[in-house]
């Protein structure tokens, strides 16, 4: 199928889908700047502004001030408790643990399920009359045809069924996120939204593939941008502040940005905050990286490529409290540029659906249930794979400045792509196949203050083949890493990665293939300035 294929800074989809049959994948760039008591007390009142105390911009900062002063790091990092923040509305930063509802009202459910529709109208417009794409002259044949026939594993590229679809799930979930609604509730409206194109917006059978990405990996995404684009909002701000704020949350969560300015949010101003908002670090890695194919392991070999990835970081997960989903999450893009027509190398990260906290001594730990998203699409090989499990984050402080970080997640893997023996995309069809299986992840990192980290990653995949050549893949990929502080926030860093795949065919020999890279980047660690220290 081929709905609305586009990256998180282009919402235009004329331009999206010329650049998809130019065989170019742009990055779906999902990027920001800007991002207790032993009693409950009132809401601190440093929170609000005040009318008769003069420019809401300068109390702003005052109120800032006045949160960084009186959230101060402690030992590790951690920032003190305080009697003026009020535990069960607010984290210990002072922020809010949910939207005010007083401020976000929920819609009636027709207007979002409308918007879902408007989204497929809109989407199968371009397709139709600008594009005219084959598969866009629908009509009663094609859905009869469609109804009839049922639904079927697609043949769509790669990055058109694991970035493209999810994509499209994100504004079908947003849609009712941004209207009110919850993230449980807002997933029904992904549903309804691909369940729609799938059935009536191409001449094309309807897919399972399709139906389980635009919901899961939709909804994942979608509440991703929902987050990061609440920590840009301020209904508090004007002027250019104002302006800018709105603009950025936009580009980051469209649809929320529309509906903002339906609902007359872009232009209202309150007193307080009325978003809920977590810590966001933001750490941001450019370099060059030599990419070794052919099974060659030797260090240096082979064409040399540019990359810039970032790394988001929101919610502290060694805070003591209760948890929504994605009240915790990490999202890494890598962009490649150089040979080739991959630009988008991977998208990976993990967010936490339910979880509770603890301490032992020194050890601060987080366990819970978490929801994964993995996307690979480079040279030599495809991987993509939905997973839900659980998984636990852990700090041990060996000093106030030495810290050991590590997460370990094992994971069902009920959905994934992985490319087949003859290599990744290359084609306008699909080259992989469709599995199922389980994933297993460890990242360990050990930081010497700011000064030196070292860190290894290790992720393993079992897949087992359902659409395909029948068989069993076992996949290992192995990163280990070290940066060296040159000044400040800003690093210089090695990594080295190691790609293994064991492929087990029935009736045929089995493939074994490695790829190893070499990278070499300045990294810079972009701290929430309110919320110091680092929490993964």
């Amino acid at each position: 199928m081929s709905n609305l294929y586009c990256p998180q800074l282009v919402t235009i989809r004329v331009a999206i889908a010329a650049l998809v049959r130019s065989k170019s994948l742009i990055l779906l760039c999902v990027f920001t700047f800007i991002s207790s008591g032993l009693f409950a007390q009132k809401v601190t009142p440093a929170d609000t502004i005040k009318k008769s105390k003069g420019d809401p911009n300068l109390q702003l900062k005052q109120i800032k001030a006045a949160k960084d002063n009186l959230l101060k790091d402690s030992t590790n990092n951690e920032p003190k408790k305080s009697l003026f923040v009020d535990t069960t509305i607010q984290n210990k930063y002072g922020d809010l643990l949910n939207d005010d509802i007083q401020y976000n009202k929920k819609y009636p459910i027709w207007k979002p399920a409308v918007e879902v529709l408007g989204v497929n109208v809109f989407t199968w417009s371009l397709d139709r009359f600008i594009l005219n794409a084959e598969f866009s002259h629908i009509g009663p044949a094609s859905w009869g045809y469609n109804f009839r026939n049922g639904w079927e594993w697609d043949s769509d590229r790669f990055g058109i069924n694991f970035i493209g679809h999810p994509y499209t799930g994100s504004m079908y979930f947003n849609s009712a996120r941004s209207q009110g609604y919850g993230y449980f509730q807002s997933i029904p409206f992904a549903v309804g939204g691909s369940l729609a194109w799938e059935y009536l917006g191409e001449t094309t059978r309807p897919s399972y593939n399709d139906l389980i990405n635009t919901t899961l990996n939709g909804a994942f995404l979608g509440e991703i941008f929902y987050r990061l684009s609440s920590n840009i909002l301020d209904d508090r701000t004007r002027g250019g502040n104002r302006v800018f704020r709105e603009i950025a949350a936009g580009l980051i969560d469209p649809v929320r940005g529309l509906n903002r300015l339906l609902q007359g949010k872009s232009f209202r101003h309150t007193n307080k905050e009325v978003y809920q908002k977590e810590p966001l670090n933001i750490t941001l890695f450019s370099g060059i990286h030599k990419i070794n194919v052919d099974n060659q392991t030797v260090f240096g070999k082979g064409p040399t490529e540019a990359l810039i990835n970032i790394q988001l970081d929101y919610g502290n997960p060694f805070e003591i409290r209760s948890r929504k989903p994605f009240d915790l999450f990490r999202l890494r893009t890598e962009l490649s540029f150089g040979s080739g027509r991959k630009l988008l190398d991977n998208l990976t990260g993990y967010g936490v659906l339910f979880g509770s906290n603890t301490h032992y001594g020194k050890l601060s730990v987080l366990y819970g249930a978490f929801q994964y998203d993995d996307f690979w699409d480079n040279k030599t090989f495809e991987l993509g794979a939905l997973g839900f499990g659980g998984g636990a984050i852990t700090k041990y402080s060996f000093s106030k400045n030495i810290n050991l970080y590590t997460s370990a997640h094992v994971a069902l893997v009920p959905l994934a792509g992985n490319s087949n023996r003859f290599g990744p995309d290359t084609s306008q069809v699909r080259d992989y196949t469709f599995n199922d299986g389980f994933e297993t992840k460890i990242e360990s990192t050990l930081t010497l203050g700011k000064y030196v980290s070292a860190s290894f990653a290790y992720y393993y995949y079992f897949l087992h083949t359902f659409v395909g050549t029948p068989g069993n893949n076992n996949i290992n990929i192995l990163k280990p890493r070290l940066t060296v502080q040159i000044v400040k926030n800003l690093s210089i860093g090695f990594e080295h990665f190691i790609y293994f795949d064991d492929r087990y065919l029935q009736n045929l020999p089995g493939i074994h293939s490695s790829r190893t890279e070499q990278k070499i980047f300045l990294s810079l660690f972009l701290e929430d300035p309110q919320r110091k220290g680092r929490y993964n």
